[in-house]
């Protein structure tokens, strides 16, 4: 989080933020026509962000396009702004701004988290069903492979599924990939979303980068954008401490 601080103290940098805010997915060029010095300086910024976390990247072809990351903002918000029980303000608020754009051609969000854990762990924690409901609400239920259903059902005992969709590409413990779909548009391709989980080794920590892209619309983007931070906020404290948060991230009275 040290990190974090010292990349948002420069102006510069907090400008390029704003400007991945204003529109997620640029490339190198795009964010030097905003920025008043060389393509040089502007990399060497990126790459300050990039290692703070604050920002992530994904190539589509010869392009890097570049991301805001919101997941640091709202570990942040988590340890200072909810201790004293303000809303979610600039973290979320920034994310939500951003989730109500559109976004042609390009992945709609890009979640990036550092935990301390092992590629293994990480993967099972995303598919075992057990796992997910410990940190999600809702148990993550298929075998896998690709080409099956894969099933986000309610740990209520109801076995109602309130996301389905299709397993696309399984390399355990490295890269997974599924169709995400309301129960009631499954049959609607056009409704679909699609998620990737890449998972890398960072030296002796994981790298998980989500990539949520194709939402079908504002309300879907708007529940991505509070969504993931806090599911991923509950998968580092479970792997980490063994434990999930103290109290759901998606249920703070008042929120």
């Amino acid at each position: 989080m040290d990190r974090a601080f010292k990349a948002l103290a420069d102006d510069t940098r907090r400008r390029l933020l704003d400007l991945l805010r204003e529109r997620g997915g640029q490339t190198l060029g795009e964010l030097c026509r905003d920025i008043d010095m060389t393509r040089q300086s502007v990399t060497q910024h990126l790459a300050v962000l990039e290692a703070a976390n604050l920002i992530g990247t994904v190539r589509r072809g010869r392009e890097k396009l570049h991301y805001l990351n919101p997941v640091p903002l709202h570990e942040i918000q988590e340890r200072w702004i909810d201790k004293f029980e303000r809303p979610r303000l600039s973290a979320l608020g920034a994310v939500k701004r951003r989730a109500e754009e559109a976004m042609t051609g390009k992945p709609a969000f890009v979640y990036v988290t550092y935990i301390e854990s092992t590629p293994e762990k990480v993967w099972d924690a995303l598919t075992d069903a057990d796992l997910t409901a410990a940190y999600w609400g809702h148990s993550n239920v298929s075998d896998w492979r690709p080409g099956s259903r894969w099933e986000h059902v309610r740990t209520d005992g109801s076995g109602i599924a309130d996301v389905v969709g299709t397993v696309v590409t399984r390399d355990r413990p490295h890269r997974l990939v599924t169709t995400w779909a309301a129960p009631d548009e499954e049959d609607r391709p056009d409704r679909h979303s699609r998620v990737t989980f890449e998972i890398q080794p960072h030296g002796d920590i994981v790298r998980l980068t989500v990539t949520h892209e194709d939402l079908a619309d504002e309300g879907a983007r708007a529940e991505v954008a509070t969504g993931w931070p806090a599911v991923l906020s509950n998968l580092k404290s479970l792997l980490e401490t063994g434990s999930p948060l103290p109290q759901e991230p998606w249920q703070v009275p008042g929120r």
